[in-house]
This record gives C-alpha cells, sequence and structure tokens, in this order.
C-alpha cells in the first residue's frame, strides 16, 4: 500500500490538462484552492497506515492474498459491506469534507459482478480485462475516479437521438486494438486526485444506442482528456492573504471537474463493456446501489461533525442548557443516526454475486439514499439556527487582524467570558463552510443529485416494494379470495 507522502509524490508524476478560472494550472497538487481536496483524498491513504484503524481502512485481497487498502477491495461478505460504511463514516468525521474515493470503490464493485454475468451470457472477456485492471489498482494502491453521469442533453431523447451526439460518451472509431471515444463527463468528484477513471454508462440502453454502451478505464491524464475544475460557494477565501479563520475548513475539502473526452484512445485489453445495451442497465443499477450505500456512512461523518460544532456553538454563547438547545440536537442526532442505520441496514442484508462479490440489498440502498435527499438538510438548517445569524455577519478575518479593529471585535464578539472570540470565530465559520461554504457543495447539494436525483430512488423503490406480494398478505389477512 501507499503511504499518504508517496500518494502525494504520485499525483505530481501526472500530467492533468487542467483549467480553473479561465487559466491552465501546471501544479495541481500545491495549488491552494485545490490542495484541501487532496488532503481529503490523502486521509484515506493516511489512516490506512493507523494500526488503530487497520480493520476498517485496509481488506485481504481475494485475488492476491495481500493487505490492501478497504477502497480498492471487492466486498467478500456483509461484514466487509457494513466495515465499508464504518471506514466512510470515519472518514467523514476526520475531515468534515467529501475525501472523494468511494465513487471508484463503488464503480469498481459494480463492474466487476457486472463484467463477469456479461462474459456469461455473450462470451466476452470483459471479466479478464478487468481482473488484469484491478489487479494493478490493488497491487499499486491506486486512486480511481468512477465517471458515471454524463451531461445528457435533452432528457426526452435516447442517446443516439440527441442533436449533438457528444452530449452522451459514445465510441467515434473502432480499430482493431480498440476505440476512441468522445463526450464528457459532468460532476466528477475526486477525478483531479485520481490515477485512473473507471468509465461506465449513465443510463439503461436500447437497440441504437451500441456506441453508447461502453464502459472502460484509462488513465486521468490520457490524451485527449481536458478538465474543468468546478466553482464552489467562497472558494476564493482560499487564495485571501488571512485565510486562517475565514475559509472554516482550512485543511480538508473536495472538488468536482466537468471531464472532456475529445478521441480519447482506449486499448482493447481497457475495455469492460462494448455495445452489449442490455447490459448497460445492469451496471448502473449496480453502482447507483453502492453509491446511495456509501452515502449512509460518509454524510453521517460529516454530520457528526456538524452537531458537535453545534453543541459546541451553544456552549460559546451560553446557551447550551436551554430545553429547545437540547431538544434540536437530539433532532439531529437522530436524524443523523436514523442515515447510519439505513446504511448498515443494506449492508447486513447484501447477498453474494454470481462473481463472488457482495451486493447490497438494493431497496434498503434506495432508501437510504432518499432518506439522505432530506436529512442533512434539516440538519444544516438546525445548525444554522443555533449557530444564530452571527455565522455569516461576523467581520472578515483581515479585519480581525487589523490592530486598530481587533480590540472592538474582540469586545463585542464575545459570548462566554472563559471563551477566546477568536475560537467562537472559527466555530461559526466552521458551521458556514460546512451549510453554506465549500463543503456544503458535499453535503447538501450532492445528498440531494449524488448517486441519482430523489426521483431515481423513488423509481428503484416502486420497483423492488413487491406491492403484488403485500396485496396478498392483506386479501389473506381480511379473507379475500
Amino acid at each position: 500500500m501507499m503511504t499518504k507522502e508517496q500518494y502525494i509524490e504520485s499525483l505530481r508524476k501526472l500530467h492533468l490538462n487542467l483549467y480553473m478560472f479561465g487559466k491552465k494550472i501546471e501544479n495541481p497538487v500545491d495549488d491552494p484552492v485545490i490542495r484541501p481536496s487532496l488532503n481529503s483524498f490523502a486521509a484515506t491513504y493516511e489512516l490506512a497506515e493507523d494500526p488503530q484503524y487497520e480493520d476498517l481502512m485496509t481488506a485481504t485481497s481475494h485475488i492476491s492474498g495481500k493487505k490492501i487498502n478497504r477502497f480498492t477491495h471487492m466486498h467478500q461478505s456483509t461484514d466487509d459491506l457494513i466495515k465499508k460504511v464504518k471506514m466512510q463514516r470515519l472518514l467523514g468525521q476526520k475531515t468534515a469534507a467529501c475525501f472523494q474515493r468511494c465513487v471508484g470503490m463503488d464503480a469498481m464493485n459494480a463492474v466487476f459482478s457486472s463484467t463477469y454475468e456479461i462474459d456469461e451470457a455473450c462470451g466476452t472477456k470483459y471479466h479478464e480485462n478487468f481482473l488484469k485492471f484491478l489487479t494493478r489498482v490493488q497491487d499499486e494502491d491506486l486512486a480511481v475516479d468512477g465517471a458515471m453521469t454524463d451531461v445528457k442533453g435533452d432528457r426526452s431523447l435516447a442517446p443516439s437521438k440527441q442533436a449533438d451526439p457528444d452530449l452522451f460518451l459514445h465510441v467515434v472509431e473502432r480499430t482493431p486494438d480498440g476505440v476512441y471515444v468522445t463526450g464528457a463527463k459532468a460532476h466528477q468528484t475526486g477525478f483531479v486526485n485520481s490515477h485512473e477513471v473507471l468509465v461506465m454508462p449513465t443510463i439503461s440502453m436500447r437497440e441504437g444506442d451500441e456506441d453508447y454502451a461502453i464502459s472502460f478505464a484509462v488513465p486521468t491524464d490520457a490524451e485527449g482528456i481536458t478538465l474543468i475544475y468546478g466553482r464552489q460557494s467562497c472558494d476564493t477565501r482560499k487564495l485571501e492573504e488571512y485565510n486562517d479563520i475565514d475559509v472554516g475548513n482550512k485543511v480538508y475539502g473536495g472538488h468536482e471537474v466537468l471531464v472532456i473526452f475529445d478521441r480519447v484512445f482506449v486499448p482493447n485489453d481497457r475495455i469492460f463493456l462494448n455495445g452489449e445495451v442490455k447490459f448497460a442497465g445492469m451496471i448502473v443499477e449496480r453502482f447507483a446501489g453502492y453509491h446511495r450505500q456509501s452515502y449512509g456512512g460518509c454524510k453521517v461523518g460529516v454530520g457528526d461533525v456538524l452537531i458537535g460544532a453545534t453543541a459546541l456553538a451553544g456552549d460559546m454563547a451560553g446557551s447550551s442548557k436551554a430545553s429547545h438547545v437540547k431538544d434540536k440536537l437530539i433532532e439531529m442526532t437522530h436524524l443523523n443516526e436514523t442515515l447510519y442505520c439505513c446504511g448498515i441496514a443494506c449492508s447486513s442484508q447484501g447477498t453474494k454475486t454470481k462473481a463472488g462479490n457482495y451486493l447490497i440489498d438494493l431497496l434498503l440502498a434506495n432508501v437510504c439514499k432518499q432518506n439522505v435527499t432530506r436529512f442533512p438538510y434539516e440538519i444544516a438548517r438546525l445548525a444554522q439556527d443555533l449557530a444564530g445569524g452571527l455565522m455569516v455577519t461576523q467581520p472578515s478575518e483581515a479585519d480581525y487582524r487589523n490592530p486598530a479593529l481587533k480590540p472592538y471585535i474582540e469586545k463585542y464578539l464575545k459570548g462566554v467570558a472563559s471563551v477566546p472570540t477568536e475560537d467562537r470565530m472559527r466555530l461559526l465559520r466552521l458551521i458556514e463552510n460546512m451549510t453554506m461554504g465549500t463543503a456544503a457543495v458535499g453535503y447538501l447539494p450532492e445528498s440531494m443529485h449524488g448517486a441519482g436525483s430523489p426521483q431515481a430512488q423513488r423509481i428503484m423503490i416502486a420497483r423492488q416494494s413487491n406491492l403484488e406480494m403485500k396485496k396478498e398478505l392483506a386479501k389473506k389477512i381480511a379473507r379475500i379470495q
């Protein structure tokens, strides 16, 4: 396994074609806007080195028998699925941000089992290709970005019916050695901090969409890939002279990029689906299920930090003993633990696939994610309620560092006398960061739209709900023939 330092140095060897704020970024590793997201990703390597977290952060490869980072592991039991959720909660607690590596883990597990069943039905060699890729990922402890979401264009039209064929990623040329692909993947979490990208279809496909039914892996700096860094709320605070307090979370963060594929070559042995339209939906469904399970871990860990920060805000303001404050903290905890219950439940009810890895209970995973589209927003609302208006109206750190103004700010932003004013300012900025600043991107809109928007889960819940069986239960009790 790589150490944190080895991982960071490995990123320096990449030659990403990355743009941010209209300019080419030559050194993403040390860029002040990007570095917090790298630190979050690096935590997945750092904690794997810590003996106290070994049981959660590492696993035994079913391929080599070696100890590997759990983020590269194919789940071998329901216990593995449960440990995954616990690991994600731990990392959320440590970073209070999106640590970005879950997408690749979920993508690999989905493609692993899907390729096995595609080969079984079609006589292809996709699983062999994928095992070769996976073995390298595990042996070298590589970071993998999972890329599913196409930009989609006109949502009423199939991929092959779009006015612009590139609005879904597709094959534009086939050669004896491989294929060339063109298109884009949006909202790509952690791409800049990854070595490889594992591409999947974004929706179920039909006859006529064969060129769009494509899954493969290429290096993130492959020729023809261009990255455009996503804008986040309050992101340029990281560039200010005084940015120790105002950024809210100085060390950790997340990121998303728009990834452009312009005639990117994919060798045959890196292809895991190539035109078999009826199996595109299998990959989509399994990846979505795994990733909806993930949200029952990572968002809960971030929620733990937000609940703690909110409780501290009450302590600093002298309001922590008020009954309504206690009640709101209880409600925040209730909502957060309910999400965790869902993540653990869908894991404990997982089943073995034909390929040998374990798949979560899809109905419960979709229920988990449906709750995630709602509960973090209520937790954030209650955090803002208890934090008070000073969270968004306190002076800037530049004003606080001004010798002529600091005495006034120290005096008038004081809460409980024993608490330093600066500590109170730091805490309120953290709550701002998590509920409406850069970290809010991963905690709120990502909770809404990541792994599919709310309606996507409702569709899956309807499919999995087995209403006919429930009707029969009611008829039997009511003695209806």
